[in-house]
This record gives structure tokens, C-alpha cells and sequence, in this order.
């Protein structure tokens, strides 16, 4: 009885095994070396093959022993010429040679199979010329079957050859690999790769659209067997499909999101509109797309779009034009600090969203978090605004950049001040805006305004209206450290105390304050003062931590004090009075004023507490 077609069906991956080296795409480098070490009879006893899954890994190792035990009646030596078939080849590459053994390592692991599979070394191959061992995801064996495969690898007898291929070259010991030749397989390229399932495509009377099998290529990420199995599942559309598979269609069938509607997702959030963000999420979703590969086309088009900034006309994109078109516009609108912090938080929402246990509501979490990004002003608006600071004279001029990290659009951009108050820019109606950086300033005791002082408006053109900073808790004047941990709220006592721990106290004036930390500092001590002064002044200040120049601390002060104040007292002659003799001095403390004795003898009194000395050895205090 015949068999239906589907049972006979091969499918793709295995149909189109490369059965030469011509055979095999974005490998060239590794058929070079492999030609020549032939050509010079240079070849190895050993090769170790790495590279991702479905690279090509297993096929290399057959080609590998193939052109090892090639023989036909003409050519009797090792060849990687393979375009005519040979004595062994049809063996070979069906894993049906017996000098050819194939291991497993993920299923044999331990130190017996291995012996077991070494005990034939010794002997010759039965009809090849070489007795050839491929062992796949050799780093799967354990310590002792490692260590069982050294001193052969080391010395093998010359017809025996290895073969080794994986996928985690870090979990192979170092010791054999150093007695291995070692070749990286290679992410094939997408525009190769979809070339290549063209012409597969093409074989297999297939119609699909050149987007779609760009879209298939993308998906596969460098692997061939992937890409291959995805065309699979895309022929198959075809079946339902009148006329070619799509690009539409590839995109739902793998779950993608429309690549215009991805443009949109971005666009609603770095402007800050985070209403239009969710409710598109919330779409695409619905539509099947997936809340992970959102983020990553997220970061595919976040960095398409820095390309566009930074390159200008010279970028290329493998891209619609009118996508392209879009990419360069949006990148006329946002700036290189800007996109640098997109891509930071997208980063991060790539992997939360892949780990969260509701992958939507962490993408919608970070949809918003990104257009709050987006009302930020840009980090460039900070370098610039203490640029004209510096000049105006309110920022030493000796003062450098490090001082002032906020133009690198990360954490740090908390530290930038806004110093001085600086006027206003007038709109065209002689009105300063409202909301913007102009209004930011120092509270202290007495604000003035300077004269003549001010910064260029296409400096606060940059800033959105929703970049204001937040109402001081309270009018506070601040003249030292001491003043700050003191005027801190009982919330921010652990602040407090680190101030006074660890800030050694360089200059303090309005607007910019120097200190250099102690070696066991928190790195964590300068934003937390800087968040610190905003919320009890209203202003960004400079916080500038230096590596010299500090005096004491403050706890160090008042200790030193403290033991000062305390040497004074015991020298009070009270306490060489003859009946206090043998008497030991536990503790001195102050007396409020408030207290009888205090009442009786005034404020500046002490008292002390005593203990009569024993016979022997003294206390310890």
C-alpha cells in the first residue's frame, strides 16, 4: 500500500542539510581555514565546534568526517572537495558508518561511557581511513569523563580523529580545549538568510512575500534550522491563503506586532502620552501580539532611531521607505541624551516583562514609566543650563565637568542644580511661561534676582511645561551640613546620621555645596542629599563629592569636643577634694538648668557619679 504524502514528508530543516562546504552560508571563514589546513595537509586531530543552536554544528562535524574518509577511485586522501559523492559519504552522513561513531553527550555523561567509547581508539578503522569520534554537547559530560578523555585526546593514535560541537564553550574545560582546534560558527545575517529561504522557497513552489521571509529571517535570530522550520509553518499558511503568504500573515503567525502600529507604541511614549501608550498596548495585545517581543521591537526601533540621529543621511535601514522616513523625523524631535535614556529603561523592561508572572502588566508598567521619561527635560538641557551658570560666575570656573555628571542622562542626573534664581524668558506676549526651568530657584533666607543675568530661551525651549519641580516643604536657610541633617524630617533620620558620619565638610554656600566622603561612605550618600535639598528647598543644588580637601566630620567633631569638655571637668578641682580619694570617676554628665541643683546653682553645672575603689585590679570603664 503506498503512503499518503504526509507521511512521507521530509521536513525542510533535514531535506536541505548542506551535503558539501559550498553548501553551507555565512560560514566563510571557517571553509577557508578548513580548505587550506587540507591543501597543506595541516589537519588537526581534534575540532572544537561552538556557535548557537541550529547553526550548523552537527552538519559541520558529518562534513568534517566526510572529507576526513573521503575516497572515490580517483582521489584516495582527504578532501573537502565533496561535490561528487564518495565510498562513505552516503553512510557517513546518515550516521551509519561504524567507524564513524556519533555520542550523544547530553544522554551518556558519565565517566563509564566514556571509557567505553574509548576502549575501540586502539583499534583501526574496519574501511575508512580514519576512526572518527563526534561527540555533541561535549559540555554536558561530567568531571571524571573529562578527565577519562584527556591523555587520549592528548596522544590519540594517528587514525583517530575528534569531533566536538556545543553550545556552551564556557562549561568545556580549559584543558581540552587547549588540545583542540577551535572554530566559532556564526549568526548567519538576515539579508543572507532570507536569501537564502528565497531560493528555498522557490524549490518548494512556495509564494511568499520577500517581507515575509525578511520577517522569518529576523525571528530565527542567526539560526538556520530556525528559519527553516518557521518557513515550514509559513507554507503551510499558504493553504488557507489565496494567493502569497504576507508579511501580515508571517507577523501573526509568530505572534509580532504590526511593525507600524510598534512605531506608534513608541512614538505615544517618549512624548509622554501615556494614556495613548496603554490604551495601544492594550490593542496589540488583544490582537495576539506578544508583551516581550513589543519590548523588543520597543528596542529595535529605539536604536534604529538613535542610528538615525547619530548618522544622519548615512545610515542604511532595512526598512520600508516610509518607515524610514518616520524614524528620521522622530529622531529630529528627541535628543542622543534622551534616546540613551529610553534605551536604558527599555533595557530593563525587556527583562522584567520576559520574567514577570503578567508579562502585559509589566509592559504597561513600563510604557509608563517610559513616558515619564519622555516629560523629562532632555540631559543636554542640564550641561547647557550649568554652562551658563558657569559663565555668569555662579559655578567656579574651576570646577570640571565630573562635578557634574547629569549630561550622561542616568541616575545621576539628580545632582544638576539649578542654583542662583535666574530670570524668567519672556514669551512673545512679554510673559514669563509658566512651569518651566526658569522658575526653578534657591530658597533661603533672602532670594534676590540677578541683574542682567539670563539664559538663552532656546535652552527652556527644550524643556516641557511638566518638568517643574516640586514646592519646598518649608522656607529653610542653610549655612552648613550640621543645618541640613538638623532641618531633615524624623523620616530621614538614617540621612541624618549619615552626614554626619561620613560628609567631611570642604565649602557650603547657596546653591552648591563640596564635601569629600569617607572611604566606607554609601555610594548612594550624594543623591540622597541632593534629593534631600530639592525637597526642602524647591532647587536642584551641586553636590560635589571631591577626593581631598575635607576636615572633620561631624560625629569626629563632636566626639573631639565631647572629650575636650570632658578633660576640662575631671581637671575641676572638686574632684581632688580628700574625701573623693581612692574614688574612682564613673561619668560625668550635664544638669539641665531646668533641675533643682541647675535651678540652685545655675547652668553650667555637672554631675559626676563615683564608685569606691576596690582592693586589686581597677574596673574597666
Amino acid at each position: 500500500m503506498s503512503k499518503g504524502p504526509h507521511e512521507s514528508y521530509q521536513v525542510l530543516a533535514r531535506k536541505y542539510r548542506p551535503h558539501t562546504f559550498e553548501d553551507m552560508i555565512g560560514q566563510d571563514a571557517l571553509v577557508t581555514t578548513l580548505t587550506n589546513a587540507f591543501k597543506v595537509g595541516r589537519v588537526a586531530h581534534a575540532f572544537m565546534l561552538t556557535g548557537v543552536r541550529g547553526i550548523g554544528k552537527t552538519t559541520t562535524a558529518r562534513l568534517l568526517a566526510r572529507a576526513l574518509n573521503y575516497e572515490t577511485q580517483e582521489i584516495t586522501a582527504p578532501s573537502v572537495n565533496l561535490a561528487e559523492p564518495g565510498q562513505h559519504c552516503a553512510s557517513i552522513m546518515a550516521s551509519t558508518h561504524m567507524d564513524v561513531l556519533e555520542m550523544d553527550a547530553a544522554s551518556r555523561t558519565g565517566v563509564e561511557n566514556m571509557r567505553e567509547l574509548l576502549d575501540g581508539v586502539r583499534y583501526a578503522p574496519v574501511s575508512a581511513r580514519y576512526k572518527v569520534y563526534i561527540i555533541d554537547e561535549v559540555h554536558m559530560l561530567s568531571t571524571g569523563a573529562f578527565n577519562a578523555l584527556l591523555k587520549t585526546l592528548e596522544e590519540p593514535p594517528d587514525h583517530a580523529k575528534f569531533i566536538f560541537a556545543t553550545t556552551e564553550i564556557r562549561k568545556v574545560p580549559i584543558t581540552v580545549l587547549s588540545r583542540c582546534q577551535r572554530f566559532d560558527l556564526r549568526r548567519v545575517e538576515a539579508d543572507i538568510l532570507a536569501a537564502h529561504l528565497r531560493g528555498i522557497a522557490d524549490k518548494e513552489n512556495a509564494k511568499i512575500t520577500d517581507e515575509g521571509l525578511s520577517l522569518i529571517a529576523r525571528a530565527a535570530e542567526g539560526s538556520v534550522r530556525d528559519s527553516l522550520s518557521l518557513l515550514d509553518q509559513a507554507i503551510v499558511q499558504q493553504a488557507e491563503i489565496d494567493g502569497d503568504v504576507s508579511g501580515e500573515d508571517v507577523r501573526t503567525m509568530l505572534g509580532l506586532a504590526d511593525r507600524v502600529r510598534v512605531f506608534d507604541l513608541f512614538s505615544h511614549a517618549v512624548k509622554g502620552d501615556g494614556k495613548s501608550a496603554l490604551l495601544e498596548m492594550r490593542a496589540q495585545y488583544a490582537d495576539g501580539a506578544d508583551p516581550a517581543i513589543v519590548m523588543r521591537d520597543l528596542l529595535d526601533i529605539c536604536h534604529e532611531v538613535t542610528r538615525a540621529k547619530t548618522l544622519g543621511d548615512t545610515a542604511d535601514f532595512d526598512a520600508a521607505p516610509d518607515q524610514i522616513a518616520r524614524m528620521k523625523s522622530l529622531a529630529e524631535t528627541l535628543t542622543t541624551g534622551q534616546l540613551t535614556r529610553f534605551w536604558q529603561l527599555l533595557m530593563k523592561a525587556h527583562g522584567d516583562v520576559r520574567l514577570a508572572p503578567v508579562p502585559l502588566a509589566a509592559a504597561e508598567m513600563a510604557l509608563l514609566g517610559l513616558s515619564v521619561a519622555g516629560q523629562l527635560p532632555p540631559p543636554e538641557l542640564a550641561a547647557q543650563l550649568i554652562e551658563k551658570l558657569r559663565e555668569s560666575g555662579n559655578i567656579e570656573a574651576g570646577s570640571s565637568g565630573s562635578d557634574y555628571p547629569a549630561a550622561s542622562g542616568g541616575p545621576a542626573a539628580s545632582h544638576v542644580p539649578s542654583a542662583s534664581p535666574i530670570p524668567a524668558p519672556q514669551n512673545s506676549t512679554g510673559a514669563a511661561p509658566t512651569g518651566s526651568a526658569a522658575q526653578m530657584r534657591v530658597q533661603g533666607s533672602s532670594p534676590h534676582v540677578m541683574s542682567g543675568q539670563t539664559v538663552s530661551e532656546s535652552v527652556y525651549e527644550r524643556a516641557p511645561e511638566a518638568a517643574t519641580l516640586p514646592a519646598p516643604i518649608a522656607e529653610v536657610t542653610l549655612k552648613s551640613l550640621e543645618d541640613l541633617a538638623e532641618a531633615l524630617t524624623p523620616k530621614d533620620i538614617a540621612l541624618a546620621m549619615d552626614i554626619k558620619r561620613y560628609a567631611k565638610p570642604i565649602s557650603f554656600r547657596q546653591g552648591n555645596i563640596k564635601f569629600q566622603p569617607t572611604e566606607d561612605a554609601p555610594v548612594s550618600l550624594t543623591g540622597k542629599i541632593v534629593a534631600a535639598l530639592q525637597l526642602l528647598t524647591g532647587s536642584m543644588w551641586i553636590v560635589s563629592p571631591e577626593k581631598s580637601g575635607g576636615g572633620e566630620t561631624i560625629k569626629a567633631r563632636e566626639r573631639r569636643e565631647r572629650q575636650e569638655r570632658d578633660a576640662k571637668d575631671r581637671a575641676h578641682p572638686a574632684f581632688s577634694h580628700p574625701l573623693l580619694a581612692g574614688a574612682k570617676l564613673i561619668e560625668i554628665r550635664d544638669v539641665a538648668p531646668t533641675s533643682k541643683v541647675g535651678a540652685k546653682l545655675g547652668a553650667n553645672v555637672i554631675a559626676a557619679d563615683f564608685r569606691p575603689a576596690e582592693t586589686g585590679e581597677d574596673d574597666e570603664d
